[in-house]
Order: structure tokens, then sequence, then C-alpha cells
């Protein structure tokens, strides 16, 4: 279906002509009339298939349509898009400049890490698109950069994040300062029960988008399980990295502090890395990225603050060095790769403390991902356990070997099945 079916006008399908889009993907058929409708959109759909135009192009029309003065005293934000991650805001302000090029409208980013002072210039006089994180938010609330009280749309991109753990005070918090009557749209990838009832809460009689079944990954991306022992993990990921001849491999770790030392670990064998995390200066984790993107870094080691707003063209790998505690961060990890239709790989290196975390993700997605076990690399149940914690006293000695006796049992099934 292409973009001039769907009601944007000539001004929008001109630019959406200049920057290549040429067939509207299938949440952008779906969402872009219901947002020019002025419904409350909930919307489902995997990364990488065109959320931000879905909401970018019907809010810029709408904006284009109901135009209003600005003058230097104003604070006024029309529209408010809430991302979770810096990243995020970036990828989305990005895109928002490129959709806006042709108009007057006003766009703004505003995220931590970065200079507030700065930011306080560019609001000078309000903005007709403001992308922020939440707490950035609070900051400009709290120093009175910027109102909220005239704002007509709010944007929750990736929404479930949005609303999950340690977000809902502060969301609950923006919507106090916003008027009631407003259109608000929630984009994401997953939704769970919790998330849904939320939702609900907080939109007016939403239209719900799904495209695909929720908390479903791309077709696009073969998926792969290499058990493993857990002290061989960074030996098993630099032998995949050279072996198979990968040139730009992102790879999750759970903590920060396990990103930073998994990139000297593979320094040590000769691959060039670099890490971004939550301990990282913003202008650290722009020159990380950037280098990874030109090919000066072949491996990026991120924690999950990154798994939101990267966009890689044609990432050929994701690597799940440690399983997520949350399953459905198993889905945007992933979705790094095999976006627009482009083909990728993820790997997960699973220990075997960390198959109750696989059982999570498969049941998320309603299916068993297939594992294999790599020669030289299979699992030792006679090996001593190595564990990120201080050794344990001999009274839990008994629980030694009773870890042992299970990684035994476990590698006879393994044998069985082959």
């Amino acid at each position: 279906m292409s973009f001039a079916s769907l009601g944007l006008t000539e001004q929008i399908l001109t630019t959406v002509a200049e920057l290549g889009f040429k067939e509207a993907t299938p949440v952008q058929k779906q969402a872009i009339p219901l947002v020019l409708q002025g419904h409350d959109v909930l919307a489902g759909a995997q990364t990488g298939t065109g959320k931000t135009a879905a909401f970018g192009l019907p809010l810029i029309q709408r904006l284009i349509e109901n135009p209003i003065e600005r003058h230097e005293e104003s604070k006024v934000v029309r529209s408010l898009i809430l991302t979770p991650t810096r990243e995020l805001a970036q990828q989305v302000f990005d895109s928002l400049v490129s959709y806006t090029q042709h108009t007057e409208l006003k766009v703004v980013v505003a995220y931590g890490g970065t200079s507030i002072n700065v930011q306080k210039e560019n609001l000078l006089g309000g903005t007709d698109i403001l992308i922020a994180t939440p707490g950035r938010l609070l900051d400009h609330l709290h120093i009175k950069t910027i109102t909220l009280n005239q704002a007509e749309y709010l944007v929750l991109d990736e929404a479930d994040r949005m609303l999950d753990m340690g977000f809902i005070p502060d969301i609950k918090k923006i919507l106090r300062k916003m008027p009631d009557e407003r259109q608000t749209l929630f984009f994401s990838a997953t939704f769970s029960k919790k998330v849904r009832e939320i939702a609900y809460y907080m939109l007016n009689k939403p239209k719900e988008v799904q495209v695909t079944p929720t908390n479903s990954t791309a077709d696009t991306v073969e998926q792969m399980v290499y058990p493993v022992d857990k002290h061989r993990k960074s030996e098993l990921l630099a032998y995949l990295i050279g072996s198979r001849n990968w040139q730009q491999v992102l790879v999750f770790t759970k903590t920060k502090q396990g990103s930073d030392e998994l990139v000297k670990e593979l320094k040590k064998d000769g691959i060039k890395a670099a890490s971004i995390n939550g301990d990282k200066s913003q202008g650290a984790r722009l020159r990380a990225l950037e280098e990874f993107k030109t090919g000066k870094v072949r491996a990026l080691i991120a924690t999950d603050v990154a798994a939101r707003g990267l966009d890689i063209e044609q990432l050929e790998c994701v690597i799940n060095y440690e399983l997520p505690f949350k399953a459905e961060d198993y889905v945007h990890r992933i979705g790094r790769t095999g976006r627009a239709g482009h083909t990728g790989k993820a790997i997960s290196l699973m220990s075997m403390d960390e198959e109750y975390l696989l059982k999570a993700i498969e049941t998320l997605l309603d299916a068993r991902l297939p594992q294999e076990w790599l020669q030289g690399y299979e699992p030792d149940p006679n090996a001593p356990l190595k564990e990120d914690r201080p050794r344990q006293s001999r009274g839990r000695s008994s629980d030694k070997r009773k870890m042992k006796a299970k990684l035994k049992i476990h590698a006879n099934r393994g044998k069985n099945k082959r």
C-alpha cells in the first residue's frame, strides 16, 4: 500500500518520497489513518517495522493543519514524545527532524548526560515537538523551562518499558502536568498484561493495532542457543566472532561492570571492542556507537540501556552473552538485527544457571529456541563451578555437589538427543 492512500497531504508525501519510503509497512498502514482521525492508539509491532514514521508522520500533519503563533516568552510544548533511553530519544529526534524538513515546525530533544543549559536555549519560545526522557523532562518542568498545560499530543515510544519498573511514578507526575483532553499514542514491540491494563487506564477508547503476534520476534532473525560453561563464555564469544568473520556484533551483558570487563577480554584476543552502559557519559556512548557503525570497533558490548533505540543498518549479529532477567528484553535485544526486511542472527550463550531465564523467554515467545553444543565448548559436568561471587564456605559443599550432579544429568540428556 502506498503512503498516498493513507490520507497524508502532498507536503508530507513529498518528504516521504525524498526520504526513499516507497511502500508503507503494516503498522504504518493501520496506525497512520487512526492517528489522523484523532483516535488514541495502542500499537504493537516488532522493532524495525517503522513505528516512528507510524506516529511521526500523522502527528506532523495534525500540527501543520492547526498552527499556533509562538513568541519568545512562550514555554508551550504542543506535543510530547517520551522515550525510555537517551539513545532512543536521539534516534526519534533525528527521524522527526528529517520528517519536518519542509515545514516550520520546531523539534527539540532533551535527555540526561548532556548540558541542560543548551536544552534551555533550544526550548526558548516553546516547541511544537519535544522528544524527552522522563528524568530530564521533570528537570525542565522543575526549573520552569517549559509548560505542558496546553499539550495536545502525548506519545509513549517503547511504552512497555516506559510503564515498567521505575517509570510509572515519573509518568504519573508528567500526566498531572498535562490536560486530560489530548490524543495519546502508545507504540511498542511488547505488551505485558500489566502494561495493557495501565495503558487502558490512561488512554481514551483506544484503537488497537497489532500487526504481528504480541511479544513475537521477526522471521528474518535466525536464533540459536549455545550451552557453555560460564567461565568459557568469553572464549567462545571470541571464537565465534573470529571463526565466522563477523565484522559487526552487538553483545548484551546484564551488568555495567560485566560489559567493561568483556571489552578487556576481547581485546586480549585481538578483537576491537567498546562498551556502552549507564555509567558512561553521553559523549562516550555516542563515540562508541559511532565507532561501531563506521567499523572502527568490531564488537559493541552493551547493557539493556542500549536495547531500545539502537538503529544500526543491516546489523548482522546480536549475541546475548548473558540472558536477560526480563524475557521481554530478549525481544528488544534481538530486534536490533533483522530490521526492515534484512536477515540477521541472534545467538545466546547459556550457562546452566541460566536455564530458567531461557524457559521464561520460550514461554513468552510460545516457542522452543533451537540449541546446539559446539564441539570443544560442550558444558563440562565435572568442571569446577566458577561463580561471579566470593568463594562459599565449606558448609556449602553439598550444594556444589548437587550442582555438579545436575550438570552431569544435563550433559547425558544432551548426548541422548544427539
